[in-house]
């Protein structure tokens, strides 16, 4: 399977664990000392915040079910890949990319290692 499918898969099931406001989740597509860049948080450093993070995201939030990202660029070098994904999640947070850093783990899974959010709002 080409790089671009893995990732709008592993994006697939990001937006599949965020609807469902689960962020222990979501923290977990993430490695251990990951980082993740936002124009709507501060940056959230590690598994942890970043479950927190989006926890607060997901937390009473009518319109997680209106969220989706699309890959539209992504590329492989070793055991590290990247995508430039698109985001949209509604009124309130609007739309954006996201351009973000894998690394492959020994078991084949993708984990986020850094994250850049971007609004186009």
């Amino acid at each position: 399977m080409a790089i671009h499918e893995e990732l709008q898969r592993f994006w697939e099931a990001y937006v599949a664990a965020y609807r469902a406001a689960d962020a222990s989740a979501l923290g977990a597509m993430f490695t251990p000392d990951a980082e993740l860049h936002s124009p709507y948080a501060p940056p959230a450093r590690g598994r942890d915040e970043i479950a927190a993070l989006h926890a607060t995201w997901t937390q009473g939030h009518g319109e997680a079910g209106d969220k989706a990202m699309r890959v539209i660029q992504a590329g492989i070098s070793g055991e590290l890949a990247w995508s430039l994904a698109s985001y949209s999640e509604g009124v309130e947070t609007g739309n954006g990319t996201s351009l973000s850093v894998f690394e492959q783990q020994s078991d084949g899974r993708w984990l986020i290692r850094m994250c850049s959010l971007n609004s186009t709002d």
